[in-house]
């Protein structure tokens, strides 16, 4: 497929056995806001953000990657896409239809190559949402999200094919060859990175500030509550945004970022950066550095909930 029917991120599900102390953390800690709430689930959202929500937690006995949702400009592009996986025979879980989540609209799910669920849909009703004002260290919205693979070249191979997601860059290691890809879907550097693990899951979800300023009070606000840091702040090369890694309560690495860099696709040219450079690391040198202990933080536990799909 070479038309690119994705047009941006919604939201990330996750499901976690502990719901009700992740639910204060999300609202309580780091920021998003309560819109639907019922025994078990709760749909949060993001106070700059039209998207009816950008974090959808459920209760369940283990702890997992439900689904990674994103957008299409109408339902014509959401049953050319879906018509075209099912063609490519990338297994579908839901074929097109109304949508039963918070502003409805219509959408279709289906598994990746790693066996996570993905969902795409279109008409999703508009939330009422507002101008985050100066010095409020809440997400503005959902920034991107990174997945681990233990199989990334296929993955990332996957997602050019099928949803026609473009390669803004690559990092490597002079040991460990090619780490992470960086993938685009709009003019911003990534809503969607892959990088190398262990095992299928969750690498982390980052949410946008509304400047520096924010970013940094809102960063401060989680260090003086306690709440583990994982690296951070600093500003990476790859993107040229900021970033802050804190572990939510259930070991999902989760970021405050701000000014991801927005390209001209008609005359970028992907960097193959080498992340062993304390620069392409961290620009401002602030960080702490990175390291094995830092990386395995973001392995994160082996996502139990991903069907086992064959090689599409």
């Amino acid at each position: 497929m070479n038309e690119r029917l994705i047009t941006h991120l919604r939201h990330v599900d996750l499901a976690v056995p502990d719901y009700d102390k992740q639910f204060r953390f999300y609202t309580e800690m780091w920021g998003l806001e309560p819109t639907i709430t019922d025994e078990g689930i709760a749909f949060l959202a993001a106070a700059g953000s039209p998207e009816q929500y950008s974090v959808r937690l459920r209760r369940a006995a283990e702890k997992r990657l439900d689904l990674i949702a994103f957008g299409a400009a109408t339902p014509a592009d959401v049953d050319a896409l879906a018509a075209q996986l099912a063609a490519d025979g990338v297994r579908l879980v839901a074929e097109p239809g109304k949508m039963q989540t918070p502003g409805g609209g219509y959408g279709f799910r289906f598994f990746d190559n790693d066996g996570r669920t993905v969902e795409v849909s279109a008409d999703v009703e508009v939330r009422a949402h507002r101008k985050v004002e100066a010095g409020e260290s809440v997400p503005v919205k959902l920034s991107h999200v990174v997945i681990n693979s233990p199989n990334p070249e296929a993955t990332v191979a996957f997602y050019n094919k099928h949803l026609s997601f473009a390669l803004s860059d690559t990092l490597m290691h002079p040991r460990m060859g090619e780490m992470m890809w960086f993938l685009r879907t709009n003019t911003y550097h990534h809503s969607l990175a892959v990088a190398r693990g262990p095992h299928v899951a969750l690498h982390h979800a980052s949410f946008e500030l509304r400047g520096i300023d924010e970013y940094m009070r809102g960063t401060g606000r989680l260090l003086r509550a306690g709440v583990e840091k994982v690296w951070g702040p600093g500003r990476h090369m790859a993107g040229n945004n900021t970033f802050s890694y804190f572990l939510d309560p259930h070991g999902n690495t989760i970021e405050y970022t701000t000014e991801l860099e927005q390209l001209d696709e008609d005359n970028w040219h992907p960097h193959l950066y080498d992340f062993s450079d304390p620069m392409v690391s961290d620009q401002w040198g602030t960080a702490n550095p990175m390291n094995e202990f830092v990386a395995k933080q973001s392995f994160n536990d082996p996502d139990r909930g991903v069907f086992v799909a064959p090689p599409v």
